[in-house]
C-alpha cells in the first residue's frame, strides 16, 4: 500500500509540483489591490463630523466611502451574532462548520452556511454567487488569504463598511446616518445590536419591516452581551426598552451647492471633511429663507452667502443658493462662484490703494458735482451734490461722482492691476475694457473672490507688525487639502496697514436704518466695517462685513439677471448681513497700526495736510504714505479793507491798511453746490468798487457742458429735439452773465444761471460773459441719437 502510495507519488511528482506552484501563484494573487470597488456616496461633513449632506451612489445604494473605524459597540455585537471565534480563526472556523452541518442536517435542507465573517466579505466581493460547495471553497481558501493580508481590525472595517443592511442601505456608516441620524460612534448598545443583525437578512428583516422578527434578534444580541458582562443590568433594561428605529428618513442636505461644487472638483465618491459649522450653516440657511419669503413678494428670488474665518481661512458657512418651489427660478445656480456685475462693492478697494500710494489723506476733500468725462457721466444714488466732499465720507456714504474722480486721479489700469493682485480673478478682459465704470460696477466679481479679498485685509491687522505667508490664502473648504496654494505667495502685504485701518474706519461710519434691531445691536463695540453694492439696473444687490473675525459677504437677486425696483444693496443683502453677523461671536475691533501712521496737522475744512495758512486744524493720525500728499490748497490769503467786507488791492489801499486773513476759498462750480448745503461757508468777499483788481482768479465757470463735451439731445414723443439745460455759476451772487452761441447771443442770468437750449446736430461754441467783461468760451459737440 505505501509502496503503491510511493510509486504513484513518485509517478506524478512534476504534476504535483506543478499543481502546487500555480495554486500558490494563484493563492498570492487571488485577492484584488482594492476588495471593494462598489460605487459609494458623497458625503459631505462638518467640522466635528457632522453630516451636512450626502449624495447617493452611482449604483442607487447609500454606501458611504469606506470606514477604518469599527465603534466598540457595534463590533462586540457583530462578533457575538455572526462569529464569536473571530479573533481566533484564520478565516474558517472548524466549529462553525460543525454546526452548520448538524443544523442542515436536522433541517433536511441548507439553513446555515458555517461562514466567519472573513468568509462573509469574500461572498459580498463576489457579488453572492450562491451557496454551491465549490463556492464554499473558494469563500473558504480566500478568507484564509484574507486573514493573511489584512489585521482583524481591517477586516472587521470591510464588513462593517459594506454589510447590507436593508432596503438600498449599506454599510454601519450610512445606515447609522440613514436610521439614526448620527455617527456610529454616538450609538447606543441597543442601536448598534439592531444594526448588527440586519446584515444576516437585509432583503426581509429592516427597520420598517418585520419588526418583531428585528427586535427579538436584537434583544438575544443583548442578552448575550449582557451574560458577557459587557455592561451591567440597568443598562440591559435600558437598551431592550428602546425602541426600534421606523423606516429611514431624509439625509440632511445642508449645503447642496458646496455638495456639487467640490464633486467638480474630483472629490464624487469620497467623505469629504470641511470646516463648515453646522449650527452656523443651519443658522444662515435659515436667515435667507426666511429673507426669501419677502423678497420673492418682490419676485427677487435668490440669495447666496458666504462666512469666512478671517485667522483660520476656513470657510464656516456656504449657502450658494435658497431653495424655491419653481426650479426655474434658478435655485441649483452656485451663485457664490459666479461672476456679477459689482456695483459698488470695490470703491473701499479704490480708496485704500490711494491711500496706500499717498494720493490722498484720509479726510481729504474731492469733487462732488455734475461731471461729465469722455462721454461718461456718473450720477450720485440721490441724484444731488455737494460739492465737495471729505475721501472718507464720500465712501461711507457711497457717493459715485467722487469715486470716478478717485478713480480718475488713481488710474484705471493701476486700479485694475490692483484687484488682480489682491485676488479677483473674474477681471478677464484689459482695463480698457471696463474704463471708469470699473469703481461703479463695470466689472463682474464673485462672492468667493469678494470674501477673500476682504479676508485678506483684516489678516494683515491681524497679524501686524509680524506677517506670515498666509496672508492672501484663499479661503479653505477642506480641512483635511494640503494642496491648496495661497493666492500669492508673498510675506508683506500689497495694501499697507494703516490704509487698511483707515478703509475699515470709513467703512464702520456707512449709515446704518434705524427700524432694523441688529443693526442696533452691532452700532456700539462690536463694530463691523460693511459696504454694500447696487448694480445697473438693480440686477445685483451687495453687502460685505468685516470685523477681525470675520467676513460675510452676500448677495441678493435674480440668477438669470433680471432686474427689479428696490433690488438695492442696502434695503435687499445688508439685512441679511447682518442678521448673519448677530450669530457670530464678538471679536471687537482692529488694533491701530500706529508703527505705520504718522500723526501730523490736518486742516479741519480740506481734509489735506495742513499749510501755514489753515485754521482751525487738527493734529490726527493718517498713514505715513499720506505725507506724500500735497498741503492744502483752498485756503488763500485775501486783502480785505479794514471792515472785513471788500476786497482790496495796493491800487486802492496802502497795505498797512489792509486787513490779510486766510480764507477757506472753493472753485465756483464746487462752491455753488457746496454753500447750498453747508450754511457756515463764507463766500469770498467781492472787490471794493474803486479797486482793479489784476488777478487771475476764476469768477465763474461752465458746469454743463465740460469741456471737451459730446452731448445727445433727447428726442420728445412729438419727434422733434427737446431742449438742454447749460448751466453756470459765479461767484458773485448777484452777477449778470450774458450767454452767446456761436457769437449768437441767447440772452442774461442772473443768480440762477441756466439757459435753455436746442442746438443742432454738430460742433457749437458757447461763450458767456459777466458784467467785469470776464468771458470763458466752451467748445461742444451735439451727437443725434
Amino acid at each position: 500500500m505505501f509502496r503503491r502510495t510511493r510509486q504513484f507519488i513518485s509517478r506524478f511528482r512534476w504534476y504535483f509540483i506543478a499543481f502546487g506552484s500555480w495554486f500558490l501563484v494563484w493563492y498570492y494573487f487571488a485577492l484584488p489591490k482594492q476588495l471593494f470597488t462598489d460605487p459609494t456616496c458623497t458625503v459631505l461633513y462638518d467640522k466635528k463630523g457632522d453630516i451636512l449632506g450626502a449624495r447617493i451612489a452611482e449604483d442607487g445604494q447609500w454606501r458611504f466611502p469606506h470606514n477604518e473605524n469599527v465603534p466598540e459597540k457595534f463590533a462586540k455585537a457583530l462578533i457575538f451574532f455572526e462569529d464569536k471565534t473571530f479573533y481566533r480563526h484564520i478565516g474558517i472556523s472548524a466549529r462553525g462548520i460543525g454546526r452548520a452541518l448538524k443544523q442542515n442536517f436536522s433541517q433536511g435542507k441548507v439553513v446555515s452556511g458555517g461562514s466567519t465573517l472573513t468568509m462573509q466579505i469574500v461572498r459580498l466581493m463576489r457579488k453572492g454567487r450562491g451557496r454551491s460547495i465549490s463556492e464554499k471553497i473558494i469563500e473558504a481558501v480566500l478568507a484564509t488569504r484574507i486573514e493573511l493580508a489584512y489585521t482583524k481590525n481591517e477586516i472587521l472595517a470591510y464588513y462593517a463598511s459594506n454589510a447590507p443592511m436593508g432596503g438600498n442601505v449599506v454599510g454601519l456608516d450610512a445606515a447609522a446616518w440613514r436610521y439614526y441620524g448620527r455617527t456610529p460612534d454616538e450609538l447606543s448598545w441597543a442601536e448598534s445590536a439592531t444594526l448588527a443583525v440586519l446584515p444576516n437578512a437585509p432583503s426581509h428583516i429592516f427597520p420598517g419591516k418585520n419588526q418583531s422578527r428585528l427586535l427579538e434578534k436584537r434583544n438575544r444580541v443583548l442578552k448575550g452581551l449582557y451574560e458577557q458582562h459587557e455592561f451591567d443590568t440597568t443598562t440591559l433594561i435600558t437598551a431592550i426598552a428602546e425602541p426600534l428605529p421606523s423606516a429611514p428618513p431624509d439625509l440632511p442636505q445642508m449645503a447642496p451647492h458646496l455638495m456639487d461644487r467640490l464633486i467638480r472638483y474630483g472629490h464624487k465618491g469620497k467623505g469629504i471633511h470641511t470646516p463648515i459649522d453646522y449650527q452656523l450653516q443651519d443658522h444662515v440657511n435659515r436667515i435667507l429663507q426666511r429673507h426669501h419669503e419677502k423678497l420673492q413678494e418682490n419676485q427677487i428670488f435668490n440669495a447666496a452667502c458666504i462666512v469666512v474665518d478671517v485667522n483660520e481661512g476656513n470657510v464656516i458657512a456656504y449657502t450658494g443658493n435658497v431653495k424655491n418651489e419653481d426650479p426655474e427660478h434658478g435655485s441649483d445656480v452656485d451663485i457664490i462662484t459666479a461672476p456679477r456685475s459689482s456695483g459698488s462693492i470695490l470703491k473701499p478697494l479704490l480708496y485704500a490703494g490711494m491711500l496706500n500710494d499717498g494720493l490722498i489723506t484720509p479726510g481729504m476733500l474731492f469733487p462732488d458735482v455734475p461731471t461729465h468725462i469722455s462721454g461718461y457721466s456718473p450720477k450720485n444714488y440721490y441724484q444731488r451734490y455737494d460739492g465737495v466732499v471729505p475721501a472718507n465720507r464720500a465712501l461711507s456714504r457711497s457717493l459715485n461722482v467722487p469715486a470716478v474722480r478717485m478713480l480718475q486721479q488713481y488710474g484705471i489700469a493701476k486700479f485694475h492691476y490692483l484687484l488682480k493682485r489682491i485676488g479677483f480673478s473674474s477681471l478677464v478682459f484689459p482695463s480698457s475694457h471696463y474704463g471708469l465704470s470699473l469703481v461703479l460696477g463695470g466689472a463682474e466679481v464673485s462672492l468667493w473672490d469678494l470674501a477673500h479679498v476682504y479676508a485678506s485685509m483684516a489678516r494683515v491687522l491681524n497679524q501686524y507688525p509680524d506677517f506670515n505667508s498666509d496672508l492672501y490664502k484663499r479661503p479653505r473648504l477642506i480641512l483635511e487639502d494640503t494642496t491648496a496654494q495661497p493666492f500669492s505667495e508673498s510675506i508683506e502685504p500689497v495694501l499697507n496697514p494703516a490704509s487698511i485701518y483707515f478703509t475699515m474706519q470709513a467703512m464702520v461710519e456707512v449709515a446704518r436704518p434705524d427700524e432694523d434691531a441688529n443693526w442696533q445691536y452691532y452700532s456700539g463695540s462690536s463694530r463691523i466695517a460693511w459696504k454694500t453694492g447696487t448694480s445697473f439696473g438693480f440686477r445685483d444687490a451687495w453687502a460685505v462685513g468685516v470685523s477681525p473675525g470675520y467676513v460675510v459677504a452676500v448677495w441678493v437677486g435674480n440668477a438669470d439677471g433680471e432686474g427689479r425696483p428696490g433690488l438695492v444693496g442696502i434695503e435687499a443683502a445688508a439685512p441679511i448681513l447682518f442678521d448673519v453677523f448677530s450669530r457670530l461671536p464678538k471679536t471687537g475691533w482692529f488694533k491701530k497700526p500706529f508703527d505705520d501712521m504718522a500723526k501730523v496737522p490736518i486742516c479741519r475744512l480740506s481734509g489735506h495736510r495742513a499749510s501755514t495758512l489753515c485754521s482751525p486744524t487738527d493734529t490726527i493720525y493718517i498713514p505715513q504714505s499720506s505725507l506724500a500728499t500735497q498741503a492744502c490748497p483752498y485756503h488763500q490769503l485775501l486783502h480785505l479793507d479794514q471792515e472785513g467786507k471788500f476786497r482790496v488791492d495796493g491800487n486802492c489801499v496802502d497795505p498797512s491798511e489792509m486787513k490779510n486773513e486766510a480764507w477757506f476759498v472753493l472753485p465756483p462750480v464746487m462752491e455753488y453746490y457746496y454753500k447750498s448745503r453747508n450754511p457756515s461757508y463764507k463766500p469770498i468777499p467781492p472787490y471794493r468798487s474803486d479797486c482793479i483788481a489784476k488777478t487771475d482768479e476764476q469768477q465763474m465757470e461752465i458746469i454743463y457742458p465740460k469741456k471737451p463735451s459730446k452731448i445727445y439731445i433727447p428726442i420728445g414723443i412729438d419727434g422733434e429735439p427737446e431742449k438742454t439745460v447749460f448751466e453756470a455759476t459765479h461767484r458773485n451772487k448777484n452777477a449778470v452773465i450774458y450767454w452767446h452761441l456761436d457769437e449768437y447771443f441767447l440772452g442774461a442770468t442772473s443768480s440762477i444761471h441756466q439757459m435753455e437750449l436746442k442746438p443742432s446736430r454738430g460742433m457749437h461754441t458757447l461763450t458767456i460773459i459777466d458784467e467785469e467783461g470776464a468771458k470763458i468760451t466752451q467748445t461742444f459737440e451735439v451727437l443725434s441719437k
